[in-house]
């Protein structure tokens, strides 16, 4: 079965490695284009463009999948199969009727839940005690094809994203090698998504990590762990921007009748601030332009008192 693989960053990784471990025909890796990043803005390849060129196969990096040039180049490689995961662009009808096999996805959720950009981040964000990896036939609506094959995955209450990101590439690259090979056997049968159980993950912004501390305990440590490790939780206490990466639910109930934010206690394990309801823990910060350290660490050189508030401008 001849292989077109599409993706882009280390969340696909696995997926294209899978397939060439178990010597699957890929005959050519589709990825976003080149891309300044980093503090100097240096142009680097995406991972996937460095798997595939360690593994000497072919890459193409259209600014347009859709474009009349893109789609000939891949019609001209008579591809028996598309494979999709975290690529970052839509593919159009065009495109879709290429492969023989039509195109599978890889998706980071237990769909029809949290179909979009970030299913990984919402679901823990939304305090879920499982999700899971779908693969899927893609057609031209968000992540509405039929359903090929899922895989459910608990979610711990410490687990941050980038932890669930991790172990989710891996259990999606097996999914799609037992995917492929039932596809290849005539052993799978694609099952429609049912549209009242829809739901959505929209692309995570800097903002999405501002913390709203009249929201619960459980919300402001779940938002904590959901945007862990990009855009990162924040708030401003004193007038200082600072990033919250590790917290841990005190108390679910107990209100003190301080205003959501306040500092109600300061110890060497962290500050245990006042939220809408419940009191919760912050353990482990990091002020703009310095490194991330637990409040103990930071407490030796900055004053921070009783009653001093968390707020969210």
């Amino acid at each position: 079965m001849k292989i077109v693989f599409m993706g882009t960053p280390e969340f696909a990784v696995p997926s294209l490695e899978i397939l060439l471990k178990n010597n699957m025909d890929v005959v050519m890796v589709v990825t976003q284009p080149d891309k300044p990043r980093g503090r100097g803005y240096k142009v680097s390849y995406s991972l996937v463009k460095e798997c595939a060129l360690k593994n000497n196969i072919p890459v193409m990096q259209p600014e347009k999948i859709g474009s009349s040039e893109a789609v000939e180049q891949l019609r001209q490689l008579e591809p028996d199969l598309f494979v999709t995961c975290a690529f970052g662009q839509f593919l159009n009808q065009d495109v879709l009727n290429i492969p023989r096999f039509g195109t599978v996805n890889v998706h980071g959720s237990l769909l029809p839940k949290y179909r979009g950009a970030a299913p990984i981040q919402w679901a823990i964000i939304n305090g879920e005690k499982k999700t899971g990896v779908t693969t899927m036939l893609t057609v031209l609506k968000m992540d509405a094809g039929d359903i090929l094959l899922t895989k459910e995955i608990s979610i711990d209450d410490d687990m941050t994203a980038g932890q669930l990101h991790d172990k989710m590439s891996i259990i999606g690259a097996e999914l799609l090698l037992e995917t492929i090979h039932r596809l290849e056997e005539g052993n799978i049968t694609p099952i429609p998504q049912e549209e009242s159980e829809v739901s959505y993950a929209p692309r995570i912004v800097r903002e999405t990590g501002k913390i709203k501390w009249e929201d619960t305990a459980t919300s402001v440590h779940n938002l904590v762990r959901g945007t862990n490790p990009w855009p990162g939780a924040y708030s401003y206490l004193n007038g200082k921007r600072m990033r919250i990466w590790k917290t841990n639910v005190h108390d679910e109930e107990k209100t003190t009748g301080k205003e959501p934010g306040t500092i109600i206690e300061i110890n060497k394990d962290g500050f245990s601030v006042q939220t809408g309801k419940g009191v919760i823990n912050v353990c482990e910060i990091q002020c703009d332009n310095s490194k991330r350290m637990t409040v103990e660490q930071y407490i030796c050189g900055h004053e921070v008192k009783l009653g001093d508030r968390f707020e969210s401008e």
